[in-house]
């Protein structure tokens, strides 16, 4: 099949764009790799503190022709998809030993729970996490040791910190390797459910507690299709996971077998060998094409459309929202999964996953299949899934048909012709949707606005009864430069209530939403912010609202709102406490959503 001419216009448009940054990044990769493996040029006494530790490897690390692997780890406890990586660099030493290497842990990187932090002061600190990552990275990457970079990351803002330090270090391989999803629990539409009656008072604190901990109860990611598990996607689609390795299990052979056999790829793919595979060669504007189309064929979380600018940008490629907008409407959505359907990642990874997916957008004409990856020359390669055998992986035919039509389809006859994504645009700026999720009548809400500056006052106002009428709900002061541009997911329960009692309700707002979000309209990252410029600032109660995802439209229709002087916020207690105080020039320097509200890229 053809490459598709939306596909292929879109990718030309990025190339263009990209020129002449990208001509910059790739010369100072290739100068940078021509310099050799890192080590060579360091001083006895830089070596020697460099492998002081490293016992019966030192040997191999103070020759020539041996690669060393720089383990890059955001292991921690609070993270259930991070704790199974506390014991992988164990295993990653063994397999690079025995496949002629070494390796060394490079440095431990921060990693958030959003799940923790959600509608918490800590949230605040979240986005920026992801720069933080990169900076961690860079340092641990800096001593200049390593042949080739190991990533061990899974979550929110730990993938696209670690791909923005990959991108910066392109000179040298590195792979992404996974942990996996957590097994079933309690269906995640369940935990829903019980959410929306507590907030509603119908249930106390001691079920809402019970369901929580039956859906989130092991080692691994959670199981809905939010950001963790999009990004986990997102590393398939472009090439930096073995095929096959996103949605296998924590604590499994298979799941074992996986790390090692990509610690294994790790050591083949260094300038030590015959198959040097940089990440600057893998990461180009096909690959984020790739990684665009396949956000929006499986519904994935809206935080991608920030964190994938920032990504490209370290790669030297320049994303722009119309591209995500253009990819959606050419993209059919083919996943339903939570909170898109009732699935979980599980039951889609066992309809046929990734690899039915993969195949299938291959031969719709829809990705990119000339594409470097970990794993070959070509994305024929991901079409296929692991095996354990006795030699360790193998990698066998994928499924070439759905294994549950309920869950997964062919593009041929996909959920809805477009993607999961749509872009809103009007007088109040530039926002976007997740509209995968939401259902179709709820598509185009007209209402009068309620204008609130913190996530507590709405629900304060919840309390009180003060939701009696179709509303449009404005949160402001909610972007980066304001806070940090926290998630405002726990609004969802409350706002869904509001829906349920017969309401038409939608969200507007500067400020982000959950991966897992969906089932209220809600129009986010509304970009100039209202602190910076945006007409949201503007807007008072009552005036009417459109949101509308079918004409990709967000306007206030009141006359004379950009004649009134701003609303000028209170945001003296946004700069302290539990760590805000660190990050004061962050908020400063924060770029705006739209361009992936960078402060380090």
């Amino acid at each position: 099949m053809p490459l598709n001419d939306t596909v292929h216009a879109v990718t030309q448009t990025i190339i263009e764009r990209s020129r002449d940054s990208r001509a910059i990044y790739l010369d100072r990769m290739r100068r940078a790799a021509d310099d050799g493996p890192r080590r060579a040029h360091l001083t006895c006494g830089n070596q020697a503190h460099a492998y002081a530790a490293m016992g019966a490897d030192k040997a191999s690390l103070v020759g020539d022709r041996a690669a060393n692997l720089g383990i890059v780890t955001a292991y921690n406890d609070m993270l259930s998809a991070h704790q199974p990586f506390e014991h992988y660099p164990e295993i990653i030493r063994d397999a690079a030993r025995k496949a002629g290497g070494t390796a060394q842990v490079a440095g431990g990187v921060p990693a958030m729970c959003d799940g923790v932090t959600q509608g918490q002061v800590g949230m605040e600190l979240s986005l920026f996490s992801r720069d933080v990552i990169a900076l961690a990275a860079g340092v641990a990457l800096s001593h200049n040791t390593y042949d080739a970079a190991v990533y061990l990351g899974v979550c929110d803002k730990i993938v696209p910190g670690l791909v923005i330090a990959a991108g910066t270090f392109g000179y040298i391989p590195g792979i992404f390797m996974p942990a996996g999803p957590m097994v079933s629990g309690l269906p995640n539409d369940e935990k829903a459910k019980v959410r929306q009656q507590f907030a509603a008072g119908e249930v106390g604190r001691d079920k809402l507690m019970e369901a929580e901990m039956a859906s989130y109860h092991g080692p691994g990611t959670c199981t809905f299709y939010g950001t963790a598990n999009s990004n986990q996607m997102l590393m398939e689609f472009m090439g930096l996971h073995l095929p096959g390795a996103s949605f296998v299990n924590p604590g499994t052979p298979l799941r074992e077998a996986l790390t090692r056999a990509g610690t294994e790829r790790s050591v083949s793919m260094t300038a030590l060998g015959n198959e040097y595979r940089p990440v600057c060669d893998i990461l180009d504007e096909k690959a984020f094409v790739n990684g665009i189309v396949g956000l929006m064929a499986t519904g994935g979380s809206t935080n991608l459309l920030i964190h994938l600018p920032a990504m490209a940008k370290a790669c030297g490629v320049l994303l722009e929202m119309a591209d995500f907008e253009a990819l959606s409407e050419a993209t059919p959505l083919m996943a339903k999964v939570y909170p898109n359907g009732l699935a979980d990642v599980n039951h889609f990874h066992a309809a046929g996953g990734l690899g039915f997916m993969i195949g299938d957008l291959l031969d719709a004409g829809l990705l990119h299949d000339d594409t470097k990856t970990v794993a070959g020359d070509t994305m024929a390669e991901y079409r296929t899934e692991p095996k354990l055998s006795d030699a360790g992986v193998v990698w066998e035919p994928g499924s070439g048909e759905t294994l549950n039509d309920k869950i997964l389809r062919p593009a041929s006859d996909p959920f809805q012709v477009t993607g999961g994504m749509k872009q809103l645009r009007g007088n109040l700026g530039l926002g976007v949707m997740k509209v995968s999720a939401v259902a179709p009548e709820r598509h185009v809400i007209e209402a009068p606005a309620r204008v609130f500056q913190t996530q507590e006052a709405v629900k304060a106002a919840f309390k009180a009864g003060a939701f009696t009428q179709d509303t449009v709900v404005v949160v402001r002061f909610q972007g980066p430069k304001a806070n940090g541009m926290p998630e405002l997911h726990s609004l969802t329960p409350i706002l869904a209530v509001l829906q349920d009692r017969g309401l038409k309700v939608a969200l507007v707002t500067d400020g982000r939403m959950s991966g897992a979000s969906g089932k209220v309209p809600s129009a986010i990252h509304v970009s100039p912010e209202a602190l910076d410029g945006g007409l949201l600032a503007h807007v008072q109660d009552g005036d009417v609202i459109r949101v509308d995802a079918v004409a990709g439209t967000l306007s206030v229709l009141t006359d004379g709102v950009s004649d009134r002087p701003a609303a000028t916020p209170d945001l003296s207690d946004n700069g302290h406490g539990v760590g805000r105080e660190l990050f004061e020039i962050f908020r400063q320097t924060a770029g705006p959503a739209s361009h992936g509200a960078g402060v380090v890229i």
